[in-house]
């Protein structure tokens, strides 16, 4: 190795520990989000347990068995703040939409940011892509907030604490 990769990643890892040495990985069962429709169907209304059974059950999912570490409420609840910012911001002035969709899709690359940091796991990030992939006006975007609210209430039921 020479000088100039020193600290590159090429070296030794600190305390020589290898990658196995911290214990049993926990990998939660993949969220399901094929129930999850926040625009209506060709004139239909939106599934009548979108804020009731099936925020239920994705809240479970993303609690997991109580051995994730990621997923605490109070990051959650940041992402929601974020998301209730941005539907204000949409309904004050619904002309400018299409301006602010990029800024709302970008709660992608910071789930993804606290994904790396370890602050929530991967169904939580592939709840967030999920939802907003689907966000393209404002009815669509209140739809998310209302279920990400009814989602963060069963979420509280199922993790009182952090």
């Amino acid at each position: 190795m020479t000088n100039g990769n020193r600290g590159q990643g090429g070296g030794q890892r600190r305390g020589g520990a290898e990658r196995g040495d911290r214990g049993p990985r926990y990998d939660a069962p993949r969220l399901d989000t094929s129930g999850i429709r926040l625009k209506p169907v060709d004139g239909t209304a939106l599934p009548a347990d979108l804020f009731d059974g099936i925020a239920r059950s994705t809240a479970q999912a993303v609690a997991g068995d109580g051995r994730n570490q990621a997923n605490k409420p109070t990051q959650l609840r940041q992402f929601y703040d974020e998301l209730v910012m941005w539907e204000e911001k949409a309904r004050s002035a619904p002309e400018r939409f299409a301006e602010l969709l990029p800024f709302i899709r970008m709660l992608n690359a910071k789930a993804a940011y606290a994904k790396g940091r370890k602050h929530v796991d991967d169904n939580f990030v592939d709840l967030i892509a999920c939802c907003l992939g689907q966000v393209d006006d404002y009815p669509t975007l209140r739809n998310f907030k209302l279920f990400f609210e009814a989602f963060l209430g069963f979420y509280k039921q199922e993790r009182p604490t952090g």
